[in-house]
């Protein structure tokens, strides 16, 4: 990671309305008929009052960050791309998209490699190796697709131009500038995905803060470029959020009431126990245990709709993403890791066996 070029350190404190009132741009609009692909952000007022805030809050230098702003582009493509979410497909296109032989031959490489590390994440997270495994291939094939977008123009473009969620990208801006000062990386140098997420295991600017660990002791912080990290800072953010160690995730069920819809329509967090669902038509194939809290999940796919029990541990999955599409592909993309994984050594012990 390079040092800073465009030095964010703070200076002396400076209040908001006079560090923006001093810049003299507060009150310049940009014109509604300029594409958003050429604009000059920092002079946008609402980024001038950002800079405003930024100075206010946490001490950055005003004059430095519209320095910052002027060198940053926002796309309309990134707009287009948050628009047309994957997590907005059925079931039975979405799971082709990451539960592939492929994806699930190369997590069996990953996870030999990383044997050592991930079974030391679980030692100390109780966080299972073929979860992370998962994460880590679902989100950029083990680290070989982190995105191409510079950070802070995925962040600027969301904050500034996408209404319908600029309070959080804005906030995530804010998290992204504090993430480089921190860290001392230079902020244009470093690209993520369109929604601004960042390293191999695709952490947004707060999460980074929050959950990243140096996991390999060597006083770094790196999600981009030390795998031993993100494995750790992954396990550390499902401890976090309260993954339980050996628990089930999600299990198949049976439905026999033309009532369910009210339970599918209660959502995928666990809200009524599995004896309770029972009754209410929802019954698991495999045994759990009945005082246990689960989620009833429907699934389209080509064949007609599948049903499933939804236990806390993939409520934990659903926090690193918001959507049940993705936990669930995550959960099946490491059981077929595993599963692989498994007959491979098998095959091994039974090579070594009939030559011993």
């Amino acid at each position: 990671m390079s040092k800073l070029h465009i030095s964010l350190f703070h200076t002396a404190p400076i209040r908001c309305k006079l560090a923006c009132a001093a810049l003299g741009l507060l009150t310049l609009p940009v014109m509604a008929t300029t594409p958003i692909d050429e604009q000059d952000v920092a002079a946008r007022a609402d980024v001038q009052q950002f800079i405003g805030e930024m100075v206010e809050k946490h001490d950055f230098d005003a004059n430095k960050l519209t320095t910052l702003f002027k060198q940053v582009e926002l796309r309309e493509k990134i707009v287009d791309a948050i628009t047309r979410p994957a997590e907005s497909k059925s079931w039975h296109q979405y799971r082709p998209i990451f539960v592939t032989q492929t994806r699930i031959n190369e997590g069996v490489t990953f996870w030999n490699e990383n044997r050592e590390t991930l079974e030391r994440a679980e030692k100390e997270y109780g966080v299972p190796p073929e979860i992370i495994v998962a994460i880590i291939g679902v989100e950029t094939r083990y680290g070989r697709h982190k995105g191409s977008y510079r950070v802070m123009d995925s962040l600027s473009t969301l904050a500034f131009q996408y209404p319908k969620r600029s309070k959080f990208f804005r906030s995530e801006l804010e998290q992204y500038l504090l993430l480089t000062r921190e860290e001392n990386i230079e902020p244009l140098t470093i690209k993520g995905s369109y929604a601004g997420a960042m390293g191999k295991p695709q952490f947004i600017s707060s999460s980074y803060r929050h959950y990243a660990i140096d996991f390999d002791g060597d006083g770094k912080r790196d999600l981009w470029n030390n795998t031993v990290d993100a494995i750790g800072s992954v396990a550390n953010y499902f401890k976090r959020h309260k993954w339980q160690p050996g628990g089930k995730v999600v299990v198949p069920a049976v439905v026999g009431s033309n009532h369910i819809q009210v339970l599918v329509k209660k959502g995928y967090k666990p809200h009524s126990t599995i004896t309770e669902l029972r009754k209410r038509g929802a019954t698991a194939k495999s045994k759990l245990d009945p005082n246990a809290m689960g989620a009833l999940l429907e699934l389209k796919t080509l064949a007609g709709r599948e049903h499933w029990i939804a236990l806390d541990n993939f409520y934990v999955i659903t926090r690193y993403n918001h959507s049940p599409l993705y936990a669930m592909a995550v959960y099946q993309l490491g059981q077929a890791i595993m599963s692989k994984r498994a007959a491979e050594s098998a095959k091994t012990d039974s090579g070594k066996n009939i030559n011993s």
